[in-house]
């Protein structure tokens, strides 16, 4: 964990220098000190990214989120490779950056059910035979929902990396998923709280999922899409990327084949055939491993969340989100944003139809 004083710092560049991280990283190139380097700078808004920075320093501690700094010797060391690696990162879970084979797994939110049937079968495959093995996507419909889903049947770490903040999940349909992912990996973002989903940060949020990765595997993919754009950035990270072929007439494989066909990708049939090509040693293992659960902690839940509680309690058979915005008179918006936090820490929990219960 970063001392708060050194994390501030580097909060308030990230916030400063928003969108210009070539110069961000040019700075601190030079001046690696997060303290030295805010000293060196002149720049209007300083005083205002400062003010954001200690809030945001705040949120880290009352939720117990871990930080990580690309200058620091725990931060990820494949990502640390990438010439354009995020400057901090934002994590939630049990994150484990060091042990074992991390594969990223990436298509098209249109999947066929040949393709999530191929990314199921793949990563329990996967998972059997490799002793240490963490799956990454972007928690999005389609194959990313598809890996992580099969990561968490299989027994083995997931990491999501979404487009927004810690504050918040998206697709909420997918929040489950998330909830569990927290037991047995984590969430992984670059983006501070209060960061909505952007389409240019879900655009820049692919270069951490193939940079965290030794190889990226594209299951189904369509002419454009953001699975593309990963395989490139992880082509031009010199990592190795692995597709799926398909039909001619399949629409959905049709990024696929364009990769073959451009030596972008390693055409693979198999498991087998991933793991040969990484030379990877495999080991036979029991897969559906039983998840560790979080350790307790002392979360202290701020008034809102506290009103939420009580409400949730009180209520035998749980409430909608609805139903929970008119009753606490708190904003639906921030009542999603609560229950999510609250979630993380095992206070409340989600069912289908959108109700939650306390625990």
């Amino acid at each position: 964990m970063i001392a708060d004083d050194k994390l501030t710092y580097i909060i308030a560049l990230t916030h400063l220098y928003d969108g210009r991280l070539r110069m961000a990283r040019e700075i601190l190139g030079v001046y690696p000190d997060p303290e030295e380097a805010w000293n060196r700078i002149s720049l209007p808004g300083k005083s205002a990214s400062w003010e954001r920075a200690q809030r945001e320093t705040e949120f880290v501690h009352k939720h117990q989120i871990g930080t990580y700094y690309v200058h620091d010797s725990d931060y990820p060391q494949l990502l640390a490779q990438c010439p354009d690696a995020p400057i901090l990162l934002y994590t939630k879970g049990n994150v484990n950056f060091t042990d074992g084979h991390f594969v990223s797994v990436v298509g098209t939110r249109q999947a066929s059910e040949r393709g999530k049937i191929l990314t199921r079968e793949m990563i329990v495959e996967l998972a059997a035979k490799l002793p240490q093995l963490t799956i990454v996507s972007g928690l999005a419909y389609g194959i990313d929902i598809a890996a992580h889903r099969a990561a968490l049947e299989a027994g083995i770490p997931t990491l999501i990396i979404p487009g927004h903040g810690l504050d918040r999940i998206y697709p909420p349909t997918h929040r489950n998923e998330a909830v569990r992912a927290l037991e047995h990996g984590g969430i992984v973002t670059e983006y501070m709280s209060g960061s909505t989903p952007e389409r240019h940060h879900f655009v820049a949020r692919n270069r951490i999922i193939a940079g965290l990765s030794e190889c990226t595997v594209v299951v189904e993919s369509r002419s454009r899409g953001g699975s593309l754009i990963t395989a490139s950035m992880a082509f031009d990270y010199d990592r190795q990327v692995f597709a799926f072929p398909g039909r001619s007439s399949d629409e959905s494989s049709a990024g696929c084949n364009q990769l073959i066909r451009e030596q972008r990708a390693t055409l693979i049939q198999s498991p087998d055939d991933l793991i040969e090509s990484m030379m990877w040693a495999t080991a036979q293992r029991p897969v559906q491993a039983t998840l560790p659960g979080l350790a307790t902690t002392d979360y202290d839940p701020a008034p809102e969340e506290e009103t939420l509680l009580r409400l949730l309690r009180e209520a035998e058979n749980g409430m909608l989100v609805n139903d929970l915005a008119e009753e606490s008179n708190i904003p639906y918006s921030e009542v999603i944003t609560h229950l999510m936090l609250l979630e993380m820490h095992k206070l409340v929990r989600s069912f289908p139809g959108g109700k939650f219960m306390a625990v």
